[in-house]
């Protein structure tokens, strides 16, 4: 569970807060298997006997103080009674992890899952009267069969992927859809698939139940002795514009031919899966394969807007095309949720296929959402094996705790909120790289008092099941439930100083990154770039306020009385470069550059669950260059044509998050092995890089002056106009400062 801070010393009191213009308040990466300094946490079991506050229900941990028979709450002060159990289980401290470290990850008992059902109104898992309850994971693909013979070549590779990467005993179900929904039972010696038609008035109500044209058992099949028969199963999957050329396609085929019925299609896998949770499995995933947008029966989205928003008499674009147009997808998330099912959506288009409205079905619902652009260089492959070999964790549920001076305000990532309880989330489905943030304001006027000693405190707790293997003991799938606390103490800032140097400039970049996706949401993606415009100013302002650097003639238009480049603040000097390449990010840029509305859709889902170093990555690229393939030249260079003409190496390698580019320049001596070497260096470095990653990157090698550099130039913003009317004749990031300058000019006078 790694938590890293805006500041590391919080402000002292609200006016220091507000003037500080910082954003205050965390990341967390809750089930990362250590912290964020690389420290693991202590195991053990009894996760139900920690004590609880009987005010705050906060967790005892080790920053309490404990006499004989009581101990006072470390967050708001109370003294609670300790029960007779607990003196005698603490008078041995090696046998409480509680004890003997502020992060710890404890066993709960099997009891526990049970009432989890009880207090969570998204059943966590309803266990069955039998002790050892079907625990084995499910799978399900469900592919768009309304597509071409290119994208279930990819699908096919893809889920031959999945197969090799799925454990014994994991069940396998195979579905496709189109104007119908096929479900395929693979147990026999041939694969049988049975048909159901998807009817396309907006009840959506199926000529027959699924559990009668195919009982749930045939349809899910045992990983282990079926992979062959899964593999040959895919072999016969045809697109239905071909149907009809190999005289399948009769009568009402023909009429429906190229229906894409998907609302339909999840609705009703899901309500067939959702049956048997709680008996057959604790948690389903359903994989699905989307080449394009919606267009049959219920949930069938309206592409005409993509081309009418131009003549949407001066409208915002980009504000036409970021809400949903239907709540039917948010709607069946919910759904989804309540039958245990995750799903994730793998769209492989480029045409509109309004992701603004299919997002919420997969991220909702604990799943994730890629968009490939085309079949040619797609890592679907890839990012399936990379999905299922990683390990995680279901049915989270998560509360962050504070001490009283201060409470969360917004939380941002992939969750649901608990409809009952204030600040609980649900996570439906967590691997070790999702991220979740949280801001904070003071619950008081006067902040943290100066004549105490405490200091400000936060309490994550993160309960949640994982999936245990069979072992030699146990030839059986099991649950665990398991709680994970972490109790932090920070310091605060007497003054603005202590604040500017403790502040981390990544995760100051999270929290904005979240807050611009939400405006640009809800008001378009001009007010989103205004926010953070507005908000640079502000900070800069404040700053140059506290360093007074010079600044004596408020009416003075020369910008050089403005530090705009924080130069008395190391801390603060990465903010200017990372706001403008966000301005300069396709998440905010404008549609009449080229920006496709589902790209920006795509990044928004990616950009609001990745880790602080992650989202850094990807909003402001590392080009680092080499002398040679086995010898690193320079570590990190600006992202400017300049450093690369005025840095001699004949090699760069620029990381961008999700592609990787390897560029030989155009004087580079021919004798340089082209492409590097598999044994190099700069290899060894890519495939660290490819490893740690939660995406697959794309890998590029490009030859300057005998290749199209076009992609590797396009990194290159530092000489980009902010606004996006192409090379501006003064230099792009240069003129962003001397802007910012006068636009703080303007705001303190």
């Amino acid at each position: 569970m790694a938590v890293r801070a805006t500041v590391i010393r919080f402000p002292s009191d609200p006016d220091a807060q507000d003037s500080s213009g910082v954003p205050w308040g965390v990341t967390v990466t809750p089930f990362a298997s250590k912290d964020e300094n690389g420290n693991s946490p202590v195991y053990g079991s009894g996760g139900d006997l920690i004590p609880r506050c009987e005010n705050c229900w906060a967790y005892y941990n080790t920053y309490c103080d404990q006499d004989q028979w009581a101990w006072t709450c470390s967050l708001c002060g109370t003294l609670n009674g300790l029960s007779s159990e607990t003196i005698s289980r603490y008078s041995r401290p090696e046998s409480a992890p509680e004890n003997m470290s502020s992060f710890i990850d404890l066993e709960m008992p099997h009891f526990d899952i049970h009432k989890l059902v009880l207090i969570s109104f998204y059943a966590a898992v309803e266990a069955s009267e039998e002790e050892d309850m079907q625990a084995r994971p499910v799978y399900v693909a469900a592919i768009d069969l309304a597509s071409s013979d290119e994208f279930l070549e990819l699908t096919k590779s893809a889920l031959l992927a999945a197969l090799e990467a799925l454990a014994p005993g994991s069940l396998f179900g195979l579905a496709t859809f189109s104007h119908k929904l096929g479900l395929y039972d693979v147990q026999g010696p041939i694969p049988v698939v049975k048909n159901v038609f998807l009817p396309a008035d907006s009840d959506g109500t199926l000529p027959i139940e699924l559990e009668d044209a195919m009982p749930l058992f045939s349809f899910l099949a045992p990983v282990e002795t079926c992979k062959d028969r899964i593999a040959s199963a895919l072999e016969t999957l045809r697109p239905t514009s071909s149907w009809d050329s190999t005289g399948g396609g009769q009568g009402l085929d023909r009429i429906l031919l190229g229906g894409r019925g998907f609302g339909l299609a999840m609705e009703t896998l899901i309500s067939y899966l959702g049956s048997e949770h709680g008996n057959t499995f604790a948690l389903a995933r359903i994989f699905a394969f989307l080449s394009g947008p919606p267009d049959y029966g219920p949930g069938q989205l309206d592409t005409r807007r993509y081309g009418e928003q131009y003549a949407s008499k001066g409208e915002d674009a980009e504000l036409a095309l970021l809400p949903e147009q239907t709540p039917f997808y948010k709607d069946l998330a919910a759904v989804a949720v309540q039958a245990g099912v995750c799903i994730d959506i793998l769209a492989v288009t480029n045409e509109y296929t309004d992701l603004a409205s299919l997002k919420f079905l997969s991220i909702d619902s604990g799943g994730s959402l890629f968009l490939y652009p085309n079949t040619d260089d797609s890592t679907l492959p890839q990012d399936m094996y990379r999905m299922l070999t990683r390990p995680y964790a279901f049915n989270c549920i998560m509360r962050l705790r504070t001490s009283t001076e201060f409470k969360h305000g917004n939380s941002y990532g992939h969750f649901f909120p608990d409809p009952q309880y204030e600040n609980v989330q649900h996570v439906i489905c967590c691997d070790s790289y999702a991220t979740y943030a949280y801001d904070f304001d003071f619950a008081n006027n006067y902040g943290f008092s100066r004549h105490t000693a405490e200091l400000p405190m936060l309490q994550l707790a993160f309960q949640y099941t994982v999936i245990v293997p069979p072992t030699e003991t146990n030839s059986k799938y099991t649950l665990k439930r398991r709680l994970r606390i972490r109790t932090m103490q920070f310091g605060v800032a007497h003054n603005f100083n202590e604040l500017y140097d403790s502040v981390d400039p990544e995760v100051v970049l999270s929290i904005l990154v979240h807050k611009v996706i939400l405006a640009s949401a809800s008001e378009g993606v001009r007010e989103g770039r205004m926010l953070l415009h507005d908000w640079l100013v502000i900070l800069t302002a404040q700053y140059n306020e506290v360093i007074k650097s010079g600044v004596t003639e408020y009416g003075s238009s020369s910008g050089s009385l403005i530090d705009v480049t924080f130069s008395q603040c190391p801390q603060l000097q990465a903010l200017p470069r990372l706001v403008f390449a966000l301005l300069r990010n396709p998440l905010l840029r404008f549609h009449e550059e080229g920006i496709h509305p589902d790209y920006r859709i795509y990044l928004q889902c990616l950009f609001s669950g990745l880790e602080a170093s992650s989202l850094h990555r990807a909003i402001y690229p590392l080009l680092t260059s080499y002398a040679t393939p086995d010898k690193l030249a320079y570590p990190r260079h600006s992202l400017s044509r300049a450093a690369l003409l005025t840095s001699e190496s004949p090699i760069f390698f620029l990381d961008a998050f999700t592609t990787l580019i390897v560029f030989y320049s155009s004087t580079a001596d021919p004798t340089l092995p082209y492409p590097p070497p598999h044994d190099c260096l700069l290899r060894r470095e890519i495939n660290k890089v490819k490893q740690e990653r939660s995406v697959t990157p794309r890998l590029v090698f490009i030859r300057g002056g005998q290749e199209d550099a076009s992609v590797f130039e396009n990194y290159l913003i530092e000489e980009q106009d902010v606004d996006g009317s192409g090379f501006s004749s003064v230099m792009g990031f240069v003129s962003f400062l001397e802007e910012i300058s006068q636009s703080v000019l303007e705001y303190i006078k």
